[in-house]
């Protein structure tokens, strides 16, 4: 009898040890290893979804001819946008998500909205009923639309063979199981087998895979490392319980910008897209109050408007909390002291907090002039009028830095109504000013933006 071949993964980030180790030496977690079963079994080894055996050559790169790519459209804007204009033949497509955000839901209706291709919908955690269920609630009628509930790899492809479909849906990658691996369903060898089967299929075939992931606790997609790394397209999804709104965001696209944002609103009858997420991420007011700004942002190839708020208040106890939702804190407590240091804000004895309006998280610095502004107005408890928006980074010497796409900013504020925007008076010199009707301020100092608003 073969003797049975075992090894060490971390249960964290999919690092493989010969033997048992306290500490894992890449993500330095402890107590993270766990012993799992790689002996495959060879002689039902996976021969390939094709019987034809393919013979690659050494070929000069000068004789590779190069195609587009051929995409499907999947009649909404906002995957569309994310995936880098369509869905491309033989990708594969990981998207991860909190439980309950409504990754099945999504897909599920994507599916049922791609009129005119054979769409497969794999469950290993619904029935039949279930997702029928579900189906009736979005009201998408769909005749070559099927479902498969089974979790073993070699009866999904079995199947997958009589049906030949041109899109499979994966719900979930965790739930799959493999017989060529002698582990348990979710663990990190059977994860990785299960992808890479997926992965050869998707590629013989030339047929687009959606695999649905889940996430860990700490917000990183479940399983090995070397999942992402195999997959041409990373999808995030994500929003806040608290709100309607949800995110498809892009973490990795081989086939477009990694940049890239999607809105989409829960509501009874699925995700509706939202094809104007400025005019909702920006709250109308009866009356003025301190402490708000609009930021012009971009998000991939998308200009928003967003509303930054800021609250200062005296600080009651010795150290002064500083708080924030949505911005980066270590890039808040910068800005705080850009305004200690060059315009001489007493901000050392307050408490400061930040939220982006929304439940957006935003990175693109071009916001730090609203999040200055909307400090400013707290501070002096004075509120800037509603129809000024900024859009500027700043830099340690109190300086307003220049961002890019400047006029696809511009045209967004202009759009929704905004009489003023701020920008760096370096910035100016890169468009002509005369094809907007909205006033353009520019400005190069911190303490310039403070005299002109306050």
């Amino acid at each position: 009898m073969a003797k049975i071949k075992t090894s060490f993964f971390c249960n964290n980030c999919g690092y493989e040890s010969t033997k048992w180790l306290g500490k894992c030496p890449t993500c330095n977690e402890w107590n993270t290893f766990i012993e799992e079963v790689v002996e495959k079994n060879k002689s039902q080894e996976w021969k390939g979804y094709t019987n034809e055996t393919k013979q690659n050559k050494v070929i000069a790169l000068n004789n590779v001819t190069t195609l587009a790519e051929k995409r499907i459209n999947t009649y909404d804007d906002e995957l569309n946008r994310v995936l880098g204009g369509g869905i491309v033949l033989g990708s594969l497509i990981l998207v991860a998500g909190e439980p309950g955000i409504g990754k099945s839901t999504l897909f599920l209706q994507h599916g049922l909205m791609m009129k005119g291709l054979k769409v497969l919908y794999i469950s290993g955690e619904e029935s039949e009923q279930q997702i029928k269920m579900r189906a009736d609630r979005l009201k998408i009628a769909n005749e070559d639309f099927y479902l498969l509930t089974e979790t073993s790899t070699q009866t999904i492809f079995q199947e997958i063979k009589k049906l030949k479909p041109q899109v499979v849906i994966v719900d979930s990658i965790q739930t799959l199981q493999s017989n060529l691996i002698e582990a348990g369903a979710g663990s990190v060898s059977q994860i990785r087998e299960c992808a890479a089967e997926f992965q050869r299929f998707a590629k013989e075939t030339n047929t687009p895979v959606f695999l649905i992931g889940h996430i860990t606790k700490d917000g990183t997609i479940a399983g090995p490392k070397i999942l992402e790394h195999m997959v041409d397209t990373v999808l995030q999804f994500e929003g806040d319980r608290h709100y309607a709104y949800r995110i498809l965001r892009t973490l990795k696209n081989r086939f477009g910008s990694t940049a890239e944002l999607g809105i989409y609103e829960m509501s009874n009858e699925g995700m509706k897209a939202v094809n104007n997420p400025s005019e909702i991420l920006i709250t109308q007011k009866e009356e003025q109050l301190s402490g708000s700004a609009i930021a012009a942002t971009i998000e991939g190839m998308r200009p928003l408007l967003i509303e930054v708020q800021a609250l200062v208040t005296q600080s009651v106890y010795g150290t002064p909390q500083r708080t924030v939702t949505g911005f980066d804190l270590r890039r808040l407590q910068l800005l705080l002291a850009v305004l200690e240091k060059r315009g001489g804000f007493l901000f050392g004895t307050k408490d400061v907090f930040v939220n982006i309006a929304g439940g957006l998280k935003v990175e693109d610095p071009s916001i730090d002039l609203a999040v200055i502004c909307a400090l400013l107005s707290s501070y002096e408890d004075v509120p800037i009028p509603q129809q000024i928006c900024f859009a500027g980074e700043v830099g340690l010497n109190g300086e307003i830095r220049p961002v890019n796409r400047i006029e696809q900013r511009i045209a967004e504020a202009e759009k929704l109504g905004f009489e003023k925007i701020f920008i760096s008076k370096f910035n100016k010199k890169t468009f002509n000013s005369k094809n907007f009707k909205i006033e353009i301020i520019s400005v190069n100092q911190v303490h310039e933006v403070y005299q002109k608003l306050f």
